[in-house]
Protein backbone atom coordinates (compact mmCIF):
# COMPACT_ATOMS: atom_id res chain seq x y z
CA UNK A 1 0.00 0.00 0.00
CA UNK A 2 1.53 3.53 -1.24
CA UNK A 3 1.98 6.18 1.67
CA UNK A 4 -0.52 9.18 1.68
CA UNK A 5 1.40 12.11 -0.88
CA UNK A 6 1.79 14.44 2.32
CA UNK A 7 4.01 16.89 -0.06
CA UNK A 8 0.97 17.67 -2.01
CA UNK A 9 -1.17 17.96 1.07
CA UNK A 10 1.75 20.43 2.58
CA UNK A 11 2.21 22.68 -0.08
CA UNK A 12 -1.40 23.45 -0.71
CA UNK A 13 -1.14 24.44 2.66
CA UNK A 14 1.48 27.06 2.47
CA UNK A 15 4.04 24.76 3.94
CA UNK A 16 6.85 22.96 3.73
CA UNK A 17 6.38 19.17 5.77
CA UNK A 18 8.00 16.59 7.58
CA UNK A 19 6.41 13.52 9.41
CA UNK A 20 6.73 10.11 10.62
CA UNK A 21 4.00 8.03 12.63
CA UNK A 22 4.28 5.00 14.35
CA UNK A 23 2.49 2.30 16.06
CA UNK A 24 3.53 2.49 19.78
CA UNK A 25 3.37 -1.05 20.17
CA UNK A 26 3.64 -3.02 16.89
CA UNK A 27 6.51 -0.38 15.38
CA UNK A 28 4.32 -0.20 12.07
CA UNK A 29 5.44 3.19 10.66
CA UNK A 30 5.15 5.73 7.57
CA UNK A 31 7.29 9.13 7.15
CA UNK A 32 7.92 11.90 5.28
CA UNK A 33 11.46 13.43 5.63
CA UNK A 34 11.16 12.01 9.47
CA UNK A 35 15.00 12.13 9.67
CA UNK A 36 15.41 15.90 8.79
CA UNK A 37 17.21 17.40 11.60
CA UNK A 38 14.68 20.67 12.54
CA UNK A 39 14.15 23.33 15.37
CA UNK A 40 12.02 21.67 17.69
CA UNK A 41 10.71 25.24 19.74
CA UNK A 42 9.10 24.88 22.88
CA UNK A 43 9.24 20.89 22.20
CA UNK A 44 12.26 20.56 23.78
CA UNK A 45 10.43 20.95 27.04
CA UNK A 46 9.16 17.14 26.52
CA UNK A 47 12.63 15.78 26.79
CA UNK A 48 13.15 18.22 29.85
CA UNK A 49 9.77 16.75 31.45
CA UNK A 50 11.18 13.08 30.75
CA UNK A 51 14.68 13.93 32.50
CA UNK A 52 12.98 15.60 35.51
CA UNK A 53 10.91 12.17 36.26
CA UNK A 54 13.86 10.60 35.74
CA UNK A 55 15.89 12.52 38.11
CA UNK A 56 12.49 12.20 40.51
CA UNK A 57 12.59 8.48 40.57
CA UNK A 58 16.72 8.51 41.42
CA UNK A 59 15.89 10.53 44.05
CA UNK A 60 18.27 13.29 42.73
CA UNK A 61 15.04 16.10 43.29
CA UNK A 62 11.41 15.90 45.08
CA UNK A 63 9.12 16.95 42.64
CA UNK A 64 6.94 18.55 45.80
CA UNK A 65 9.60 20.87 46.61
CA UNK A 66 8.51 24.10 46.52
CA UNK A 67 10.25 27.49 44.97
CA UNK A 68 9.46 31.10 44.59
CA UNK A 69 9.64 32.26 41.25
CA UNK A 70 10.37 36.14 41.10
CA UNK A 71 10.64 38.75 38.08
CA UNK A 72 14.28 38.06 37.70
CA UNK A 73 12.62 34.56 37.20
CA UNK A 74 10.38 35.38 33.90
CA UNK A 75 11.12 34.61 30.76
CA UNK A 76 8.63 36.45 28.05
CA UNK A 77 5.95 34.48 26.67
CA UNK A 78 1.85 35.18 26.54
CA UNK A 79 0.63 32.24 29.49
CA UNK A 80 1.57 30.59 32.17
CA UNK A 81 4.02 32.40 35.25
CA UNK A 82 5.50 34.23 32.21
CA UNK A 83 2.36 36.48 31.94
CA UNK A 84 2.10 37.22 36.07
CA UNK A 85 3.20 40.27 37.39
CA UNK A 86 3.92 38.91 41.04
CA UNK A 87 5.99 35.98 42.88
CA UNK A 88 4.86 32.77 42.86
CA UNK A 89 5.25 30.80 44.98
CA UNK A 90 4.52 26.74 43.32
CA UNK A 91 5.94 23.02 43.25
CA UNK A 92 8.22 21.46 40.73
CA UNK A 93 6.09 19.32 39.34
CA UNK A 94 3.38 22.04 39.01
CA UNK A 95 5.88 24.20 36.99
CA UNK A 96 6.02 20.76 34.78
CA UNK A 97 2.71 20.93 34.63
CA UNK A 98 2.64 24.87 33.48
CA UNK A 99 5.70 24.33 31.24
CA UNK A 100 3.36 21.36 29.15
CA UNK A 101 0.17 22.25 29.26
CA UNK A 102 0.44 26.08 28.60
CA UNK A 103 4.00 26.05 27.36
CA UNK A 104 4.98 28.46 30.37
CA UNK A 105 8.50 29.54 29.25
CA UNK A 106 9.47 30.42 32.60
CA UNK A 107 8.64 27.23 34.06
CA UNK A 108 10.65 25.48 31.52
CA UNK A 109 13.93 27.50 32.26
CA UNK A 110 13.26 27.05 36.17
CA UNK A 111 13.32 23.36 35.84
CA UNK A 112 16.16 23.31 32.96
CA UNK A 113 18.41 25.12 35.52
CA UNK A 114 17.53 22.22 38.09
CA UNK A 115 17.49 19.50 35.70
CA UNK A 116 20.61 20.44 33.84
CA UNK A 117 21.08 20.77 29.92
CA UNK A 118 23.63 17.64 30.11
CA UNK A 119 21.81 15.18 32.07
CA UNK A 120 18.80 15.61 29.44
CA UNK A 121 21.48 15.27 26.26
CA UNK A 122 22.91 12.08 27.95
CA UNK A 123 19.34 10.88 28.48
CA UNK A 124 18.69 11.18 24.99
CA UNK A 125 21.92 9.74 23.74
CA UNK A 126 21.08 6.86 26.00
CA UNK A 127 18.03 6.16 24.37
CA UNK A 128 19.50 6.19 20.59
CA UNK A 129 18.14 9.63 20.06
CA UNK A 130 21.73 11.05 18.62
CA UNK A 131 20.16 13.52 16.47
CA UNK A 132 17.86 15.34 19.31
CA UNK A 133 19.70 17.90 21.73
CA UNK A 134 18.88 20.91 23.73
CA UNK A 135 21.60 23.77 23.03
CA UNK A 136 19.64 26.73 25.51
CA UNK A 137 17.16 27.30 27.60
CA UNK A 138 13.44 29.43 26.13
CA UNK A 139 15.65 32.58 27.66
CA UNK A 140 18.20 32.12 25.27
CA UNK A 141 16.67 31.03 22.24
CA UNK A 142 13.95 33.80 22.39
CA UNK A 143 16.50 36.55 23.26
CA UNK A 144 18.47 35.06 19.96
CA UNK A 145 15.32 36.40 17.65
CA UNK A 146 16.08 39.89 18.56
CA UNK A 147 19.88 40.35 18.47
CA UNK A 148 19.73 37.93 14.82
CA UNK A 149 17.50 40.93 13.49
CA UNK A 150 18.31 43.64 15.77
CA UNK A 151 14.82 44.56 16.97
CA UNK A 152 11.79 42.91 18.60
CA UNK A 153 8.49 41.53 17.62
CA UNK A 154 6.90 41.11 15.34
CA UNK A 155 9.51 39.73 12.90
CA UNK A 156 7.87 39.55 9.19
CA UNK A 157 10.11 40.47 6.96
CA UNK A 158 11.76 37.21 5.12
CA UNK A 159 15.35 38.56 5.81
CA UNK A 160 14.42 38.82 9.52
CA UNK A 161 13.55 35.17 9.12
CA UNK A 162 16.67 34.41 7.19
CA UNK A 163 18.99 35.42 10.15
CA UNK A 164 17.03 33.64 12.95
CA UNK A 165 20.00 30.89 14.33
CA UNK A 166 16.54 29.80 16.31
CA UNK A 167 15.09 28.30 12.91
CA UNK A 168 18.76 26.94 12.27
CA UNK A 169 18.94 22.97 13.48
CA UNK A 170 22.35 23.04 13.56
CA UNK A 171 22.23 25.95 16.25
CA UNK A 172 19.54 25.52 18.46
CA UNK A 173 17.42 22.47 20.57
CA UNK A 174 16.55 20.11 17.74
CA UNK A 175 15.46 16.27 17.15
CA UNK A 176 13.73 14.73 14.00
CA UNK A 177 10.24 13.94 13.34
CA UNK A 178 11.39 10.00 14.21
CA UNK A 179 12.84 10.75 17.39
CA UNK A 180 10.06 12.95 18.44
CA UNK A 181 7.93 10.24 17.86
CA UNK A 182 9.79 7.72 19.83
CA UNK A 183 10.25 9.72 22.84
CA UNK A 184 6.64 9.86 23.05
CA UNK A 185 6.85 5.98 22.11
CA UNK A 186 9.19 5.45 25.22
CA UNK A 187 6.76 7.44 27.35
CA UNK A 188 3.43 5.79 26.62
CA UNK A 189 5.45 2.50 26.64
CA UNK A 190 6.87 2.88 30.26
CA UNK A 191 10.24 3.06 29.24
CA UNK A 192 11.27 6.91 29.78
CA UNK A 193 11.01 6.39 33.28
CA UNK A 194 9.23 4.44 35.95
CA UNK A 195 5.68 3.37 35.37
CA UNK A 196 4.32 5.88 37.96
CA UNK A 197 6.51 9.00 36.02
CA UNK A 198 5.21 7.62 32.46
CA UNK A 199 1.78 7.75 33.45
CA UNK A 200 2.01 11.29 35.34
CA UNK A 201 3.15 12.21 32.04
CA UNK A 202 0.94 10.88 30.26
CA UNK A 203 -1.92 12.82 31.83
CA UNK A 204 -0.39 15.81 31.44
CA UNK A 205 -0.03 16.25 27.96
CA UNK A 206 -3.74 15.31 27.73
CA UNK A 207 -3.98 18.30 29.22
CA UNK A 208 -2.08 20.66 27.07
CA UNK A 209 -4.88 23.21 25.86
CA UNK A 210 -3.78 23.57 22.25
CA UNK A 211 -6.89 22.24 19.92
CA UNK A 212 -5.78 23.57 16.70
CA UNK A 213 -3.16 21.04 15.42
CA UNK A 214 -2.80 17.59 16.45
CA UNK A 215 -6.38 17.50 17.73
CA UNK A 216 -7.91 19.35 14.84
CA UNK A 217 -7.67 15.55 12.78
CA UNK A 218 -9.31 14.05 15.52
CA UNK A 219 -12.61 15.30 16.39
CA UNK A 220 -13.83 12.24 17.87
CA UNK A 221 -14.87 11.83 21.50
CA UNK A 222 -13.62 8.58 21.70
CA UNK A 223 -10.37 9.29 20.16
CA UNK A 224 -7.83 10.61 23.06
CA UNK A 225 -5.00 13.45 21.43
CA UNK A 226 -1.87 14.20 23.76
CA UNK A 227 0.95 16.40 22.54
CA UNK A 228 3.30 19.21 22.77
CA UNK A 229 3.44 22.28 20.09
CA UNK A 230 6.09 24.24 19.38
CA UNK A 231 5.86 27.74 17.14
CA UNK A 232 8.67 30.16 16.19
CA UNK A 233 7.87 32.46 13.21
CA UNK A 234 7.54 30.72 10.50
CA UNK A 235 7.77 27.30 12.05
CA UNK A 236 4.70 25.38 13.40
CA UNK A 237 4.73 22.16 14.93
CA UNK A 238 4.00 19.45 17.02
CA UNK A 239 4.52 15.54 18.61
CA UNK A 240 2.40 13.70 20.61
CA UNK A 241 0.43 10.37 20.79
CA UNK A 242 -3.17 9.27 19.27
CA UNK A 243 -5.00 6.58 21.01
CA UNK A 244 -7.92 4.54 19.44
CA UNK A 245 -10.83 2.87 21.50
CA UNK A 246 -9.82 -0.11 20.31
CA UNK A 247 -6.55 0.04 22.07
CA UNK A 248 -4.06 1.18 19.62
CA UNK A 249 -1.85 3.92 19.97
CA UNK A 250 -0.22 6.14 17.53
CA UNK A 251 2.83 8.47 18.06
CA UNK A 252 2.85 10.94 15.94
CA UNK A 253 5.11 13.97 15.12
CA UNK A 254 4.81 16.24 12.59
CA UNK A 255 7.16 19.38 11.75
CA UNK A 256 6.34 22.63 9.31
CA UNK A 257 8.03 25.70 7.99
CA UNK A 258 5.37 28.25 6.24
CA UNK A 259 6.04 29.91 2.73
CA UNK A 260 4.65 33.30 4.15
CA UNK A 261 5.85 35.12 7.10
CA UNK A 262 2.19 36.12 8.70
CA UNK A 263 1.48 35.38 12.20
CA UNK A 264 -1.75 34.22 11.71
CA UNK A 265 -2.35 31.08 8.87
CA UNK A 266 -5.22 28.58 9.93
CA UNK A 267 -4.27 26.64 6.82
CA UNK A 268 -0.73 25.97 8.33
CA UNK A 269 -2.02 25.06 11.55
CA UNK A 270 -4.61 23.12 10.66
CA UNK A 271 -2.39 20.86 7.69
CA UNK A 272 -0.57 19.25 10.93
CA UNK A 273 -4.17 17.84 12.24
CA UNK A 274 -4.91 16.41 8.77
CA UNK A 275 -1.49 15.08 7.93
CA UNK A 276 -1.16 13.10 11.33
CA UNK A 277 -4.69 11.86 10.67
CA UNK A 278 -3.44 10.58 6.64
CA UNK A 279 -1.04 8.68 8.45
CA UNK A 280 -2.74 7.16 10.84
CA UNK A 281 -5.04 6.15 8.88
CA UNK A 282 -2.43 4.76 6.69
CA UNK A 283 -1.34 2.71 9.60
CA UNK A 284 -4.56 1.33 10.76
CA UNK A 285 -5.54 -0.19 7.36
Amino acid sequence: MSAPDFERLFHAAGVTGWLYAADVDTGREVGHGADEPLPTASMFKVPLLVEFCRQADAGLLDPKERVTVTAGDRVSGPTGISAMLDDVTISLRDLAYLMIAVSDNSSADLLLRRVGIGAINAMLEAFGLGASRVAQSGRELLGSLAVDTGHGWPYLEPDDIARMSALDPARTNRATPREMAALFGLIWRDEAASAESCAWMRSVFTMQVWPHRLASGFPYDDVAVSGKTGTLPTLRTESGVVEYPDGARYAVAVFTRSFSTALNQPRADAVIGTSARMAVDHLRR
